[in-house]
């Protein structure tokens, strides 16, 4: 790992996906969550303030970056929560059939190097009548701005933690078995190679 990696990465996605839009789209999403959580992706931990404490039993925040970890703790302390951190890859979740009552994800898909793999396990550990909360950014509609993502994309995963801008997010899903309950989308405030938004539910 990098120098730029380890120290500056972490703090500019901090940074990133702390500004007041984004925030607004987490809290259309997390507040919904109940039970046992699996958060994928829980980077430093920007979800923790969103959650319903009374709603929630525990949450598994699933990180490979572990260079974030002593942040998440700090956002941790006053929330009420309980939560146990693993540091791991989602292609792979460690947990038997049937675990969660809810999955969140939130900004995280973009950069999951095998992403239809990732949510099949997603919905593998989901119990029955569990849910997926998602809100991830991804392929415009427009082809204009589409092309520009697909343009972009290569130069920005190498300075942006492997992020593609132009992921196809229903289709995704919809590869992985979900099957989309609820589906809102469209811009928030931002560059709009980067700001198209999906969010919903799934199952």
């Amino acid at each position: 790992m990098t120098f730029y990696e380890r120290y500056c990465l972490p703090r500019l996605l901090d940074l990133a996906c702390g500004v007041r839009p984004v925030r607004r789209q987490r809290d259309k999403i997390v507040p919904l969550a109940r039970g046992e959580v699996l958060e994928v992706g829980i980077g430093t931990g920007l979800n923790l303030a969103h959650y319903r404490a009374e709603q929630i039993e525990r949450i598994w925040g699933l990180d490979p970056a572990t260079e974030m970890n002593r942040t998440t703790r700090k956002r941790l302390c006053g929330t009420g929560l309980d939560l146990e951190l693993l540091a791991l890859s989602a292609e792979r979740i460690p947990v038997e059939n049937d675990r969660f009552d809810t999955v969140v994800l939130t900004y995280t898909l973009c950069s999951i190097p095998a992403p239809v793999t990732a949510l099949r396990e997603m919905k593998r550990t989901l119990r029955p009548g569990g849910r997926l909360l998602f809100c991830e950014h991804g392929l415009a509609p427009g082809p204009s701005i589409a092309r520009w993502q697909r343009r972009l994309t290569p130069a920005w995963r190498r300075i942006a933690g492997d992020c593609h801008m132009d992921r196809d997010v229903p289709a995704l899903l919809d590869a992985a078995g979900f099957k989309v309950d609820d589906l809102q989308q469209g811009y928030i405030p931002g560059p709009r190679v980067l700001t198209y938004n999906y969010w919903g539910e799934a199952v």
